[in-house]
């Protein structure tokens, strides 16, 4: 057999090629022509023929798409997409297990698989990218997994409060009222791979403790998943002083976006000087996403590339 003639098959059965088809086997049209290969479904078996390469890549493909459905139950709109733009074998590893309504969560892109590989592997995890590429989300995920496989006694969860100053006294309410807003992000997450009543109840438990930057100080924290988001919005001082909570048998993630720094100066963010002072050092991992780690809508990766194109700097 030639190189140009490769072709490679598994069986799929008619309910989970008819989802991943889509209607009028739009999606299966747009794969045959982004992987310049033939692809033909018969009798609950699926052929692609065509360079090996390609059709190696598009096998990855549709068996990826296959395991998104199982776990999922159904394909986002952006599936085929997210595919196309991650054709590679599914690494069961790099699963996380939650038993909240996510279920099963798998990397989405090749950033995201290198993200879970370093919160696997790495103490101490930065992760820093735009909008929409799951920093926040998959570093909650990542806690609530390690909490249920006990690997965790507890997750901390923190974000500075720029927006306030981290002087929050004006705000109406008792303390947990007045920071509500600036974590809301964070509750969505929990609430995705906990449930909102296991949540509240952990939280009344203490073994979810959500907070402001500024009450980190002068703790340590042992036995414990700890995550700072929007951390570019965090001095190096800041950044200091929460590295430094860490404790024996925790680890931490720590996420941001450099392009969106509400401090004043911009170059006051600790997040944008932080890896040259650490790099180099064992236990401790950046990950950088970019616009092609975006799984929000497609447009939120071309309003991404727009903004870099003219020079400026998202907020």
């Amino acid at each position: 057999m030639t190189e140009k003639s490769f072709t490679s098959g598994f069986p799929l059965s008619r309910e989970s090629a008819v989802k991943i088809f889509g209607p009028r086997d739009g999606n299966l049209r747009k794969i045959s022509s982004a992987m310049n290969v033939k692809i033909s479904y018969r009798d609950g078996f699926l052929k692609i023929s065509g360079e090996r390469v390609p059709v190696e890549r598009t096998t990855a493909v549709f068996t990826r798409l296959e395991h998104e459905l199982s776990v999922s139950g159904s394909l986002s709109p952006h599936s085929v997409d997210a595919a196309l733009g991650f054709p590679a074998e599914h690494d069961e590893s790099l699963e996380l297990s939650v038993p909240g309504r996510a279920g099963r969560i798998i990397p989405k892109t090749t950033g995201q698989a290198a993200y879970l590989e370093a919160m696997r592997s790495s103490e101490i995890v930065f992760c820093i990218g735009p909008a929409g590429t799951g920093k926040t989300f998959l570093a909650v995920a990542g806690a609530v997994a390690a909490l249920t496989e006990g690997q965790v006694e507890r997750i901390i969860i923190s974000r500075p409060a720029v927006e306030a100053g981290e002087s929050l006294g004006f705000l109406p309410g008792d303390l947990q009222q007045k920071i509500d807003p600036y974590l809301k992000p964070v509750y969505d997450a929990l609430d995705d791979t906990l449930s909102p009543g296991r949540v509240k109840r952990a939280i009344d438990n203490r073994v979810i403790e959500v907070a402001p930057l500024a009450y980190m100080r002068g703790r340590t924290l042992n036995n414990a998943f700890v995550i700072l988001d929007e951390a570019q919005n965090t001095t190096i001082t800041q950044l200091k002083m929460f590295l430094t909570r860490l404790g024996y048998n925790s680890r931490a993630v720590i996420t941001g976006d450099v392009t969106q720094v509400d401090l004043k100066p911009r170059s006051a963010s600790g997040l944008v000087a932080i890896g040259d002072i650490l790099s180099g050092i064992q236990g401790i991992h950046f990950t950088y996403l970019d616009k092609n780690d975006v799984v929000r809508h497609p447009l939120v990766q071309r309003i991404i590339n727009a903004f870099e194109k003219s020079g400026e700097k998202p907020r």
